[in-house]
């Protein structure tokens, strides 16, 4: 079966980093723009990062830019959401999803992982 699965999650203080991944079994990922999403409790899943299959195109939401970067590695099937300067307002639960073209819609993507929780606290 088709998995996407995030890691990376945890803990760290305000002004901390920490580097999710998104791993895909049964497909390669080269083919498929691949989206950043996160969901805090009581709120709409927001678009985060996205990246086009060639990696040309980036994109990220206002509230991350020039913080957070998205990077992919084909050969190893994986794609990254390195994150720096990290605030009280980033805790939410990350998910990475497929998709046809890189949006932050979530209607353009039709596979998603199950998240990885990350809470930025002192």
């Amino acid at each position: 079966q088709v998995q996407l699965v995030e890691s990376g999650g945890g803990l760290v203080q305000p002004g901390g980093s920490l580097r999710l991944s998104c791993a895909a079994s049964r497909f390669a990922l080269e083919h498929f723009a691949i989206g950043w999403f996160r969901q805090a409790p009581g709120k709409e899943r927001e678009g985060v990062s996205c990246i086009s299959p060639s990696g040309a195109v980036t994109r990220y939401g206002d509230s991350v830019k020039g913080r957070f970067t998205i990077s992919r590695d084909d050969a190893k099937n994986m794609v990254y959401l390195h994150m720096n300067g990290l605030k009280p307002e980033d805790t939410a639960v990350y998910l990475c999803a497929v998709g046809t073209s890189p949006s932050h819609s979530t209607t353009d993507y039709f596979r998603w992982g199950q998240g990885t929780q990350v809470t930025v606290s002192p």
